[in-house]
């Protein structure tokens, strides 16, 4: 059941007036438990956040006639399309005789959390103001971030290569790391995944092709 959120109409405004980000999700109502199960997966995934029902992308608050017309559709989304299903609270800030919706979605400590779509398990992250699938490697190092049996770090031959090769060109991707150690797309992906995990790499992506880095130079 939704709690009245403490947030005042003016805290809601100027939440609003922010827009939207890698926190910050607005939607006129909830038009399909799917569209609406990608973007809290995305939440979950990244580092939580809050998604608005009942606000336009322009920022207008047109609320909706009623939390309980939107509630099947919200419990669908956060419980039966999302695996594990995702922490979160339903606040309500009252618009005159409408509502505005407030989904706060933790971070999740089940990472990665799926969408399931048909008859396939999507992973969905927050990109800025954007909800988008998960790239392969975004995917794997959701996976790798959840693994038990911890991961350690070998400085060896091609490890020396990929460091010599970013402290000169800043940047690499999978299939050039592939091209520059002679092994096959897999296990270059895990040896840069496994160096995302523990901090000596950062994982960026820029038009729709994802790129490591590392964060700090290493000589």
């Amino acid at each position: 059941m939704p709690s009245t959120s403490s947030m005042t109409l003016g805290d809601l405004k100027r939440l609003i007036r922010t827009g939207e980000g890698t926190f910050l999700e607005f939607k006129r109502t909830i038009s399909s438990p799917e569209k609406i199960a990608r973007e809290v997966c995305a939440f979950a995934n990244t580092k939580g956040g809050t998604l608005l029902i009942g606000v336009n992308d322009n920022k207008t608050l047109i609320g909706v006639r009623s939390y309980y017309e939107e509630s099947y559709l919200l419990f669908e989304a956060l419980n039966v399309l999302c695996d594990p299903p995702i922490e979160h609270i339903v606040e309500i800030v009252e618009l005159g005789d409408k509502d505005i919706v407030v989904v706060k979605v933790m971070e999740s400590e089940e990472k990665p959390i799926y969408v399931k779509l048909g008859k396939k398990n999507h992973i969905f992250v927050r990109d800025k103001d954007k909800s988008i699938r998960a790239t392969k490697e975004r995917a794997a190092l959701l996976r790798a971030e959840a693994r038990d049996n911890g991961i350690t770090f070998e400085y060896g031959e091609n490890e020396q290569m990929l460091f010599r090769f970013l402290n000169e060109y800043d940047k690499i991707t999978v299939n050039e790391y592939s091209r520059l150690i002679n092994l096959n797309k897999y296990r270059s992906s895990r040896i840069l995944i496994d160096l995302v995990s523990l901090g000596v790499l950062n994982l960026f992506n820029k038009d729709e092709t994802e790129y490591f880095t590392l964060t700090s130079k290493v000589f």
